[in-house]
């Protein structure tokens, strides 16, 4: 099963290369793959290729009817699983890996478009709380999750972060997003003394000379989206949310809170590295229906 999990990492890490689809796209296809990936270890299957209409039509089922998530999945869940799996799969054919793709047999569903989920200031704080910062791996994983959400970074763009693309002096970050366009990303006081602690209590330890990467697992290698999402799994106990948290949430709670404390729509923008004005709207939407929201429970004639 390490292998199947394996190949998923060499398929999100080809897909960022080609950099295609939106920005969720490959935190999204992970999730979904992933719970894929589970299902076959759940019914003992071991290779891609032995998958069938049959078993592909059982998972479906299964994944529609909410038994094997936390009840039951929009059109919009299901679409994204289905293009997830047939992304997938096409790389697999691609590979030899597999010789057919079972997933183009099922068709799409009419789907509304949706606002993304994003975390609350309060819930994040919680998120960060966590952390035992006496612990070298609390530390490190604070670091993480912290630089994702202050930088609203893509999961990829984290993995990816060289040591030298910081800048502790001016309190900065060189990403380089999609279609090889970099943005610089300034960011607070808080992360660079993390950062600074991370480097100091866990770094130095795991990373051999001339690593550079900034964030590095106990093996020594560069930290993977997967690694990052059993993470986010974990915290979310801790934190008593009762809400799925993946790492675009954080991205997406960096924009909206933005926003929400006055940032203008451009410069938001400009930090996520936007190629497109109305991709980053769609956060405006998400603020208008939070002060909405404040307004009909706060205001005495809203009653």
């Amino acid at each position: 099963m390490q292998k199947m999990y394996k190949i998923l990492d060499e398929f999100v890490a080809y897909m960022y290369d080609k950099r295609t689809g939106s920005d969720a796209t490959s935190d999204s296809y992970y999730r979904d793959i992933a719970r894929f990936i589970n299902y076959l270890e759940e019914n003992h299957i071991e290779k891609f290729n032995d998958i069938d209409k049959g078993i592909v039509f059982d998972y479906i089922n299964e994944l529609r009817s909410g038994t094997i998530t936390r009840g039951k999945i929009s059109n919009a869940t299901y679409a994204r699983n289905l293009s997830s799996l047939r992304s997938f799969y096409r790389y697999l054919n691609q590979r030899h890996i597999a010789d057919a793709n079972p997933f183009l047999q099922f068709k799409n569903v009419h789907v509304e478009k949706h606002l993304p989920d994003v975390l609350t200031f309060d819930q994040v704080e919680r998120i960060f709380d966590t952390f035992d910062l006496e612990k070298p791996l609390d530390v490190r994983n604070r670091c993480i999750v912290e630089t994702i959400y202050a930088c609203g970074l893509r999961i990829s763009e984290c993995c990816d972060l060289l040591l030298d693309n910081v800048d502790k002096r001016q309190m900065i970050i060189r990403v380089i997003g999609k279609g090889n366009k970099e943005r610089i990303v300034p960011y607070y006081p808080r992360l660079n003394e993390l950062i600074d602690l991370y480097i100091k209590m866990y770094r130095n330890e795991y990373a051999m000379e001339g690593f550079p990467y900034l964030f590095v697992s106990n093996r020594g290698t560069k930290v993977s989206p997967r690694s990052v999402q059993l993470l986010l799994d974990s915290v979310k106990i801790k934190a008593g949310l009762e809400i799925d948290i993946h790492p675009h949430m954080l991205r997406h709670s960096f924009a909206t809170h933005l926003l929400d404390n006055g940032a203008d729509l451009r410069t938001v923008q400009e930090l996520l590295g936007h190629e497109n004005l109305s991709t980053t709207q769609l956060y405006t939407h998400l603020t208008y229906d939070r002060l909405k929201g404040a307004v009909d429970k706060a205001h005495p004639h809203s009653k």
